[in-house]
């Protein structure tokens, strides 16, 4: 389904709407033009775009319509390149996977919940007369266990109140544990056919995290090659079983949002992963987007890479 609709093969525009720090700088320059021409060039058919909700909401929870017009026009670029866009929803008020952004009580507060509803309910008003080239991921990764009845019923609710603007729109759906396909397993039964179970890999996270400066149970000074771990088709093919055999049962299939190596690796290093994990990927035919294109730790568009970058998007 996915490769039909043209979100098969992607990448990540993480860190220009999401995860940054609001400037006008920043929001107006990070990503242009050139950049949706270049994800083009490499062969790519889609672009995910993280957001966060305060680029498109001011403090009292009213709209800022110029966050609005920045999707417009990046959808526009995309489709101009021919390129189609996954509007993806990286912090909502009350919930972000980063503990550091001190947001809290979405899962237990109506009130967030209501706010989420709404804010989506906006997207979808304006960008549903897009649903053959847009699709849309409610939330980015779900981090504790316990929060799954919620996530579940809070979902639901969600892509009910969607459908009433957006009744072709792809939908993205990812479980607890940072979006862990292992989690896929506890999602509900998809609400329609147009409903996506998505995953996120960065396994092993000692070989695609190493050195990462924000995970505490990282040694920052330890540096791990491809050939020390034990990273074989097979490796991903146990981690994505179940979320390939719960996709069947329910109808629906996956889609991996995220997943790449940190610039800590040497370039070389990384296309070793990339090629094993592309080939399952491939093998199974599950659609995916990079992280990430520039900079972020993970900048597939980065000098450092200009040695095997050539190479390594054949696997993406």
């Amino acid at each position: 389904m996915l490769r039909e609709r043209g979100f098969y093969r992607g990448v990540n525009f993480g860190g220009w709407l999401s995860q940054c720090d609001y400037s006008e700088d920043r929001l107006n320059h990070f990503i242009t033009e050139p950049d949706f021409e270049k994800i083009a060039s490499w062969g790519m058919d889609h672009v995910r775009i993280p957001i966060d909700y305060n680029v498109l909401e001011k403090e009292d929870g009213t709209y800022n319509e110029s966050g609005f017009m920045r999707i417009e026009n990046a959808i526009g670029f995309a489709e101009k390149y021919g390129l189609n866009t996954v509007v993806d929803l990286h912090k909502t008020a009350g919930f972000s996977f980063d503990a550091n952004e001190k947001e809290t009580g979405f899962f237990e507060n109506e009130t967030y919940q209501e706010r989420f509803y709404k804010l989506w309910e906006a997207l979808a008003k304006q960008f549903g007369k897009y649903s053959d080239h847009v699709a849309f991921e409610l939330l980015n990764e779900v981090t504790e266990r316990h929060y799954i009845d919620a996530w579940n019923r809070i979902s639901r609710e969600c892509i009910k109140r969607i459908r009433v603007y957006a009744p072709d729109t792809l939908i993205l759906l990812g479980s607890y544990w940072n979006n862990s396909a292992e989690a896929v397993k506890d999602l509900e039964k998809p609400y329609d056919d147009k409903v996506i179970y998505n995953f996120h890999c960065y396994s092993p996270m000692e070989y695609t995290h190493q050195g990462a400066p924000w995970l505490d149970f990282i040694d920052q000074d330890a540096r791990v090659c491809f050939e020390d771990m034990e990273i074989t088709p097979e490796y991903f093919e146990r981690q994505f079983a179940g979320a390939m055999k719960k996709a069947k049962e329910n109808g629906t299939t996956l889609y991996c949002g995220e997943y790449g190596v940190i610039d800590r690796a040497e370039p070389e290093d990384a296309l070793k992963w990339f090629k094993v994990i592309g080939s399952v990927f491939e093998k199974y035919q599950i659609a995916r987007a990079a992280w990430n294109y520039k900079e972020m730790d993970f900048g597939l568009s980065d000098s450092r890479m200009d040695g095997v970058r050539e190479e390594l998007i054949k696997y993406l």
